[in-house]
């Protein structure tokens, strides 16, 4: 089988008997190139099948438009709602954007950084990996002159812009609403304490405890991975406890949704017996019985400073980051799983 040669701006110009440098102004829309021009190149590059070598481009001109956007995974609501306003920004100034998810995998965190400093992005906008603990990869970035912006996960040693919200105080809310309803035997069911937004949500669990002055008993506190699979094993544990929660605390909806599963099939009485918090406010939140109260993250603001952030530095002639962090209010959205009093 004969591979066909990719369609290139000479072929182009052979069609029409004109300069490569011709078709090339004629594709960027130079005002130097007449109206009839422009549309005979974009009619030929059309039947030809022409595709821009945005690579190619990049080299020469130093600008993509392209933008990276890093994420721990994409079928979460809060990261595609994140990347959606993120793109609906960039989209407006010309700029495109390359999605890549790492699975909460380092490895593949590495490699999507190195494939998007390839292709030449003009900024990266990234939330880490659960694993992320070696920020090597993140200075390559920096090192590389091009602007990064993370958000919702991200470290304060790289010196970077951060935008998320008060993960340490929304603990302080959820467990000001427990108490409120009458708990006083609070569970958490947490993330890695590696990572510093969980490590914020632990650490805010352990101080609200202390102001309502209830005691931190060590087996109420569990780290775990936050899958539904996670969240049904981590709820089995807490309910094999002698002296069981009567509310657990749980730092994401998908784990919430599993420990929801886990109390139902136990005939576990929510919230009578035990309350239920998640976080993240994911959809089905509201659509499950009992629906679960749960923390709304903002991803519609956290998007769109993300990107106006990147354009801000697109503008500089030269990019001299400093940290810059954007903290925002979060709401603890009270639904049924948790509301004991009325």
């Amino acid at each position: 089988m004969v591979k066909k040669n990719k369609t290139t701006i000479k072929d182009i110009a052979n069609v029409l008997n004109i300069s490569a440098a011709a078709v090339s102004k004629a594709l960027h829309n130079d005002s130097r190139i007449s109206e009839k021009t422009k549309k005979a190149v974009r009619q030929v590059a059309k039947n030809l099948n022409y595709q821009p070598n945005h690579l190619a481009s990049a080299l020469r001109s130093g600008k993509s438009k392209l933008v990276g956007v890093i994420v721990p995974k994409t079928n979460s609501n809060f990261f595609s709602a994140t990347i959606h306003n993120i793109e609906e920004v960039l989209n407006e100034e010309g700029y495109n954007i390359i999605i890549t998810q790492s699975n909460e995998s380092f490895e593949k965190e590495c490699k999507n950084i190195d494939a998007l400093l390839y292709t030449q992005v003009d900024g990266i906008i990234a939330s880490m990996a659960n694993e992320t603990v070696n920020l090597e990869f993140y200075e390559k970035i920096k090192a590389a002159g091009i602007p990064l912006i993370t958000f919702d996960r991200g470290e304060n040693d790289l010196n970077v812009d951060y935008i998320g919200i008060d993960d340490y105080n929304s603990s302080h809310i959820i467990v000001n609403h427990l108490v409120e309803q009458g708990c006083q035997r609070i569970a958490h069911i947490g993330g890695f304490k590696r990572t510093r937004i969980f490590n914020n949500r632990i650490r805010g669990y352990i101080d609200a405890l202390k102001k309502h002055n209830l005691p931190l008993d060590e087996e109420l506190l569990i780290e775990s991975d936050l899958t539904v699979k996670d969240g049904r094993k981590k709820m089995e544990q807490l309910l094999a406890l002698d002296n069981r929660p009567d509310a657990v605390y749980v730092a994401g909806d998908y784990a919430a949704l599993g420990a929801l599963q886990v109390l139902q099939e136990k005939e576990v009485k929510i919230p009578d017996e035990i309350a239920l918090v998640g976080f993240g406010d994911e959809p089905f939140s509201a659509m499950v019985t009992p629906s679960i109260t749960s923390v709304n993250q903002h991803s519609y603001k956290i998007g769109r400073i993300a990107a106006e952030t990147f354009l801000e530095y697109a503008k500089k002639p030269k990019i001299e980051q400093s940290l810059n962090k954007i903290i925002l209010d979060s709401d603890l959205i009270i639904r049924a799983s948790s509301l004991k009093k009325k």
